[in-house]
């Protein structure tokens, strides 16, 4: 396969699957590995994906959930999807939302992708996805939050309303493309991660030259404070609901999807990653939807606004909400894929396909 890049994001990947079937199990240390220090490359490879789903060269049917009644709370997700293009390959992201691992010392979320050649469909590799997954999620963020801004005084105060492994990738993706604050501003319902996010903020050094580090103790605090707001929660229900906290106009990332009572979002100009996809499952949008009846709230896509169908206004509140497209993991992984095969470190399962002849 071949990774889809953006006319300044490098030279294309060229390592592609045998035709011989082999699969190939790629870590989480290697997926690591393959991508840091490359956030740049990697927005622009999300910012060619989007155009590529802007552009009908995708598929990118319904997430479908799992559910447990006696785990209410607990879910694991399945996204199916398929990119065209000089990405060439189908695959699923199998993805589990466990909130009692946080208590428990682990991560709440964990992932594998798996990716098949879009010639023959054998699946030829699975990869560790949680990384991926928190990848491709803070370069959407970060290139959202440059376009939704461009109109607009360039956001100085960041304000992070949950400090969990989400909102340390936003963190790294905004200060990696650019962007320098004078202030942060933190706070989470547990006072203890939002003193370790802090403290992760001024050990790494990458908060801005000077920025003032703030926890904060009630959340109107922190929007009021803040000009660009990152949602990075796991609520399942909207717990934000006065409109009035955000009378000064930020740009919000909504990238939890589920803090905003709809009342917030019609007193904003919204934008999403996918109309259909985001409109559902008890979203923030979805509950608007419902309250109003309709979808005039929306004003757009990212990319409409990337293709300039739509400018973003400057004297509004701006949210963005992404569902979390399939296609953008697919992308991501691919390129991992490729940077471990380029390198020559791939970790083919020997005979992983028993049968390959049809007739014995």
């Amino acid at each position: 396969m071949t990774s889809v890049t953006s006319p300044d994001a490098g030279a294309a990947h060229t390592a592609r699957p045998p035709r011989t079937p082999s699969f190939a199990v790629i870590p989480g240390a290697q997926v690591h590995q393959a991508l840091q220090g490359r956030e740049k490359e990697i927005v622009d490879l999300v910012e060619a994906t989007y155009r590529l789903h802007g552009e009908g060269r995708t598929v990118n049917p319904p997430s479908y959930f799992l559910r447990f009644p006696d785990r209410p709370a607990s879910r694991i997700i399945a996204l199916p999807a398929s990119v065209g293009g000089p990405v060439g390959v189908d695959g699923l992201k199998w993805i589990s939302s466990f909130p009692d691992n946080v208590a428990a010392g682990l991560p709440r979320a964990s992932a594998v992708l798996i990716l098949n050649d879009h010639e023959t469909g054998y699946p030829f590799a699975c990869l560790e996805s949680s990384i991926i997954s928190a990848s491709r999620t803070a370069a959407s963020a970060a290139l959202a939050a440059d376009r939704l801004s461009r109109g607009r005084a360039r956001p100085t105060r960041v304000g992070f309303f949950g400090t969990g492994l989400i909102a340390r990738y936003i963190h790294t993706y905004l200060a990696a493309t650019g962007w320098e604050f004078d202030r942060v501003g933190v706070y989470d319902v547990s006072a203890d991660s939002a003193a370790g996010f802090s403290g992760y903020l001024r050990q790494a050094g990458t908060a801005g030259r000077g920025a003032d580090i703030t926890v904060h103790d009630r959340p109107e605090e922190l929007i009021r404070s803040s000009d660009l707001v990152v949602f990075a929660t796991v609520a399942g229900e909207p717990h934000v609901t006065d409109p009035g906290w955000f009378d000064h106009h930020p740009l919000v990332l909504h990238v939890s999807l589920r803090d905003l009572a709809p009342e917030v979002l019609l007193a904003s100009a919204n934008f999403v990653d996918d109309v259909d996809h985001c409109l559902k499952a008890d979203t923030s949008p979805h509950l608007a939807e419902q309250l109003t009846g309709g979808r005039d709230f929306l004003d757009g896509t990212l990319d409409d606004v990337l293709s300039d169908r739509v400018r973003p206004p400057a004297d509004r509140t701006v949210i963005f909400s992404p569902f979390g497209l399939g296609v953008l993991d697919l992308a991501v992984g691919g390129y991992v894929h490729d940077e471990v095969a380029r390198a020559g470190e791939l970790r083919v399962i020997d005979d992983f396909f028993h049968e390959l002849r049809r007739y014995g």
